[in-house]
C-alpha cells in the first residue's frame, strides 16, 4: 500500500479517462504548484497563512 498524489488537470482528466480514479490517493488540480509544496518549497501565500 502506498500514497499516490496526482497532480495537474491533463493528469487527473488521463486517470478519470483510463479509469484508474479509484485507485489513486488524492487528486490536485494545482498543477506544478501543488507539487512544488509538496518537495518542500516554500510559497509566500502559504506562510502568511501558516502565521495566522
Amino acid at each position: 500500500d502506498g500514497t499516490t498524489i496526482i497532480g495537474g488537470g491533463d493528469s487527473a482528466a488521463a486517470i478519470e479517462q483510463l479509469g484508474f480514479h479509484e485507485k489513486v490517493s488524492h487528486v490536485s488540480t494545482g498543477g506544478g504548484a501543488s507539487l512544488a509544496l509538496l518537495e518542500g518549497k516554500q510559497f509566500a501565500a502559504v506562510e502568511l497563512l501558516d502565521e495566522k
